[in-house]
């Protein structure tokens, strides 16, 4: 068969592999869903957030941004991570190994089921935030043309970021202890939960070397308001720099791929 014809049928049999699985529906799939209904529901009778008069808006739609970013980057680097890390353990990529696969196949399929699910994990969160919590999304054009190049530019990172730190685990049993706790320091320091401003300085000069900030802030400019940008460092979103520095996570993360990845661990 075609390469192009394998890597289909290799997204197909990934996405039914990734439904199948329960904890990574629940842990990747269903968990920004879930925490924005926490989120909503404990914060109903708070009051408005936001910089300043006439600039607030309710929960729901101040923590919508960052679950968005949150769930692209669980759907790609943990998902993938802890994936890869038990199939290289079990031994099935030593077995895919001696097959006819191509390893841009392989690649292909991971990656094809991280853009299905992002894409319907997203949309489902969008369309519970409007109509379970009245969140008004976005009805300018721009803001949703910035929001497609963030999605579809986060999908990438994540995805190559995913495949690379699978080698990290040595056994498959460590992945979730090895990758989980890293992905959910960046949710705490890349403003998903926390104002990013309330942080250390230093705490964000650290956070805004990884994608999820630049993931978070930049979904914020789509669905926040306008006057929400003071808020920023520097007062602004800055989505030139954002998208620069998801572009090099990206040119790292392929070149990590390229030369870590092995059907079989050297060590094993």
């Amino acid at each position: 068969m075609k390469p192009v014809t394998i890597s289909a049928h290799r997204v197909g049999y990934e996405i039914c592999s990734y439904f199948r699985a329960p904890d990574s529906v629940f842990f990747t799939f269903l968990f920004p869903i879930v925490m924005l209904a926490l989120f909503s529901v404990a914060f109903s009778s708070a009051p408005d957030i936001g910089p300043g008069p006439g600039a607030s808006v309710d929960y729901a739609t101040y923590y919508l941004p960052g679950l968005v970013a949150t769930g692209i980057l669980l759907s790609g680097t943990q998902s993938l991570g802890v994936d890869i890390a038990g199939e290289r353990s079990d031994g099935t990529l030593k077995r895919l190994g001696g097959t006819p696969l191509p390893v841009l196949s392989y690649f292909a399929g991971k990656i094809g089921m991280v853009l299905v699910t992002s894409v319907l994990q997203t949309g489902i969160l969008l369309a519970v935030a409007r109509l379970v919590f009245g969140v008004d999304l976005p009805t300018d054009s721009g803001r949703w043309w910035t929001f497609a190049w963030i999605v579809l530019l986060g999908i990438a990172v994540s995805s190559v970021l995913g495949i690379a730190i699978s080698a990290l685990p040595r056994e498959g049993r460590r992945a979730t202890a090895t990758i989980v706790p890293v992905v959910l320091v960046l949710q705490f320091i890349s403003g998903v939960y926390l104002p990013f401003t309330q942080l250390p300085d230093w705490l964000q000069d650290v956070a805004s070397a990884f994608p999820l900030r630049w993931m978070a802030s930049g979904m914020r400019s789509v669905f926040l308001p306008s006057q929400f940008g003071s808020a920023e460092p520097g007062g602004a979103w800055h989505l030139g720099t954002g998208a620069i520095i998801l572009t090099a996570w990206l040119v790292v993360g392929v070149a990590v791929c390229l030369l870590t990845f092995r059907w079989n661990r050297k060590d094993a």
